[in-house]
């Protein structure tokens, strides 16, 4: 098991480091087909993206990833649906501590994000949160709980503000060939 935990730690760090930061990113998509669960077909991911151990992460077709973002797959899964777009910065974690913990216990679970999500810039989504088909999530959000469907929420922690049109029909196509 040491082994593997090792293997994963290196691969993480090299993209982080390294790979993150080519002006390609034909290359950096060609590392993440091989790191990563699953990236769906045109999905794209900006320069200075961090993934904390990839095998946990699995991104839908024609994502579009923003620059600097953190997925955090320590332990668990994130997946994201289809056409999905995620700002600059947003961060999703998986795992946090139980503050009531006199042992300051792991706590966490999966993140699963539905088709056609917009998460803005510098988004927070938290441990177990499950992002409804077709929501919205406004800038600088702390999402805590699970958003339903075609909902847009906004704030700290993240409120409902209002629906958002349910017959969506957009394929997102963003293949820039440098950034």
């Amino acid at each position: 098991m040491r082994k593997k935990v090792l293997a994963g730690s290196t691969l993480s760090y090299i993209y982080c480091h390294f790979v993150s930061y080519l002006p390609s990113n034909k290359l950096r998509m060609s590392y993440l087909q091989a790191y990563l669960a699953e990236v769906g077909e045109k999905t794209s991911v900006q320069m200075g993206c961090r993934f904390l151990n990839g095998r946990k992460v699995s991104l839908g077709d024609r994502n579009v990833i923003n620059f600097g973002c953190l997925f955090d797959g320590r332990h668990y899964k994130i997946k994201t649906g289809s056409d999905v777009s995620i700002g600059p910065e947003a961060t999703i974690l998986t795992l946090g501590h139980d503050p009531q913990s006199a042992e300051f216990a792991d706590q966490g679970g999966d993140v699963v994000i539905g088709d056609r999500v917009w998460i803005a810039y510098r988004a927070i989504i938290l441990p177990g949160v499950t992002i409804g088909d077709g929501a919205v999530i406004g800038a600088g959000s702390v999402v805590t709980k699970d958003v339903e469907a075609n909902t847009i929420v906004a704030g700290n922690p993240a409120r409902i503000i209002k629906k958002r049109n349910p017959n969506l029909k957009y394929q997102l196509n963003y293949q820039p060939w440098l950034v």
